[in-house]
């Protein structure tokens, strides 16, 4: 028998609909006028599990992960009935994490309860602002007293719920967010997301930009906002285990740690994406169709949405790992990495990286960036392939 394969082993699902597209996403998101028929969706993604099985059978499942789009717009029978299709092939365990992003919009809330019946535990609500002028800039649906009162319901209905937050948005400042940073934590259970806003290609937020009508923040004022959110965090006992994620030791997200430490995941349904070690060590990377009408259509004539099979070199995995797993508080395991490099650090280059104290060791074996490195880790990550 194959030993397993480092880092753990999760599924993501995802849901590609939402109500309306935020100007700042680019996630493969889409908006439907018309009812999605759920039915047909859960039995092509099922369709797609039983095909992905084939490359990974049996294997003890760490994590499930329902994404988007938006998730919580699926029926809680259509979480019951994916759940199936997953433990069909890959048992679910007690200890299985489930988690499932949500809105906080009461309409969504009021399911919360049947998706908890159905096996999820672990609930991740966008949120994205406790600040209603600046939900109204990001384009959500909800307001900051839905949101809290779906945090209470998710707290009452859960036993782990994590939230999403948004900084460095126009016209916010550092007082502004410390206030509702600390509102956050007053609120969090154990694990809080905060992702700094960025302009991506093909958003809304892209063109107002272009055109000169939207005003970001300085980046040395972003960059103030992420040194403030490490500080308060940490503080409070919310520590950030990867980049932009916080958790109470002991309570941090097991999906994104299966990412982050480099492990196997299957990604199904439209524009997911897969990386899977087989039983002969060969590392693949998949990735569906996005367009979901496209994606079903090719599900129904071959079983799967995948239009793209990679078989990934020894460089191509040594360098994943290493932009994934300095990520993490936790670093990365450089044995690993060699054997994946087939080569070691270049010793003059790690050196000058921890003379400007950007990397440091762990122990014997464990390399990490260091809150220095933190902000300017593309670099780093560079330095070290070189």
């Amino acid at each position: 028998m194959m030993e397993e394969p480092a880092g753990g082993f999760g599924i993501y699902v995802h849901w590609p609909f939402c109500l309306a597209k935020c100007p700042y996403c680019d996630f493969n998101s889409h908006v439907r006028h018309q009812p999605v028929d759920q039915a047909d969706y859960v039995e092509a993604m099922c369709r797609e599990l039983d095909h992905n099985a084939r490359y990974v059978p049996s294997r003890p499942v760490q994590s499930i992960f329902f994404g988007g789009g938006t998730p919580s717009l699926m029926e809680p029978r259509t979480v019951e009935r994916i759940l199936d299709g997953i433990d069909r092939h890959w048992p679910i365990q007690e200890a299985t994490e489930i988690s499932m992003e949500a809105n906080p919009t009461s309409v969504e809330a009021t399911r919360f309860a049947g998706y908890r019946a159905a096996g999820v535990n672990r609930l991740s609500v966008g949120i994205q602002a406790l600040n209603d002028a600046h939900l109204k800039i990001l384009g959500r649906q909800h307001s900051v007293a839905e949101a809290i009162k779906a945090v209470e319901t998710a707290r009452t209905t859960f036993d782990r719920i994590s939230f999403d937050l948004i900084y460095a948005r126009p016209g916010q400042t550092l007082e502004g967010w410390e206030r509702e940073l600390n509102q956050a934590i007053d609120l969090a259970a154990d694990h809080l997301s905060m992702y700094q806003l960025t302009i991506e290609e093909g958003t809304m937020f892209h063109r107002l930009y272009a055109a000169g009508k939207l005003e970001m923040l300085d980046a040395d004022y972003a960059a103030d906002m992420f040194d403030l959110t490490q500080r308060i965090t940490a503080a409070r006992g919310l520590p950030a285990y990867e980049v932009s994620n916080h958790a109470v030791p002991g309570a941090e997200c097991q999906h994104n740690l299966v990412y982050w430490r480099y492990g196997d995941y299957i990604g199904v349904g439209p524009g997911a994406h897969g990386r899977l070690t087989l039983a002969n060590g060969q590392r693949l990377g998949t990735a569906t169709e996005k367009h979901p009408e496209t994606w079903m259509q090719r599900v129904r004539e071959t079983g799967s949405g995948i239009i793209e099979t990679e078989d990934l070199s020894a460089e191509e995995q040594s360098d994943e790992l290493l932009l994934m797993g300095l990520r993490l508080r936790e670093g990365i395991d450089v044995p690993r990495y060699e054997v994946l490099a087939n080569r070691a650090f270049d010793a003059q280059r790690l050196q000058g990286l921890m003379d400007a104290e950007l990397v440091e060791w762990i122990g014997n074996s464990r390399l990490r960036a260091t809150p220095k490195g933190v902000g300017v880790l593309n670099s780093v990550i560079a330095e070290l392939v070189s």
